[in-house]
């Protein structure tokens, strides 16, 4: 059964490294099936952020809640098993260059599960094909073009059936055509499947186009300053940075 409120809940998040404070008192929810967006300058803290949503860095201060278990105050076998239910999207790809697509998407399975062989082949062709990379599986990621790759990372994120994808800059890189199929891709996804989706990226073309909530991280009082629906933050948001971002580094007042 699903648990009641927020899939992620983050109270008084200190980030930072070596006694250096990259962000203090961060605090939000995320809710279930939503697309949810960190935004920020470079150096804001976004992928550090994502490292601590992930359960691979662990705060400075504060708590992260996903289904509302703390995954800092668990120890490090039920950790780990929270952590597969999660995908992760990383911003290059990251497949294995000598192995084939296939074997890339197949690996996760091969790990965490006991499935036989023709299960996980099986497995690894639907989740090519939800992706549109029907019979790519001999393929090497050398033979497939950078969207092609993306998509390919995605299945790869996706073959555990994960409650939530994590998307550190999905769509960089790619041309503005593949950029908007990817991003319809992760969309898809979440609507069909009920996957939470939390995505870094600066891509405002992404932001609007599938966000559904999202917060900035500021560099200058670093804290977070605003949250909200991504439209609304750029109309109306009463903190000029993120006006001046989303509107793409106009103020938004003219």
């Amino acid at each position: 059964m699903t648990a009641p409120g927020p899939h992620i809940r983050v109270k008084g998040l200190e980030m930072g490294y070596g006694g250096r404070v990259i962000m203090r008192n961060v605090s939000f929810e995320v809710s279930r099936g939503s697309v949810f967006v960190i935004m920020g300058g470079s150096g804001c803290g976004k992928s550090t952020l994502m490292r601590h949503l992930l359960g691979l860095l662990p705060p400075v201060r504060g708590s992260v809640e996903v289904g509302g278990v703390d995954i800092w105050s668990v120890g490090p076998v039920q950790r780990s098993l929270m952590l597969e239910r999660s995908g992760v999207l990383f911003q290059s790809g990251a497949l294995w260059s000598s192995m084939t697509i296939g074997e890339n998407v197949a690996l996760p399975l091969q790990e965490f599960t006991r499935l036989t062989t023709g299960e996980i082949e099986h497995m690894v062709s639907f989740k090519l094909a939800l992706v549109g990379l029907a019979g790519c599986e001999p393929l090497y990621p050398a033979q497939l073009s950078g969207g092609m790759q993306k998509r390919a990372g995605l299945a790869r994120a996706l073959v555990l059936d994960p409650e939530i994808l994590f998307c550190d800059e999905p769509s960089a890189g790619l041309d503005p055509i593949s950029a908007r199929r990817l991003d319809d891709l992760i969309a898809t996804v979440s609507r069909s499947l009920g996957t939470t989706v939390v995505m870094v990226t600066h891509e405002l073309a992404s932001i609007f186009a599938i966000g559904t909530d999202a917060i900035f991280l500021d560099t200058e009082t670093r804290t977070l300053i605003a949250h909200g629906r991504p439209g609304e933050l750029r109309d109306s948001c009463p903190h000029p940075a993120v006006r001046q971002f989303l509107n793409g580094g106009r103020d938004g007042t003219t």
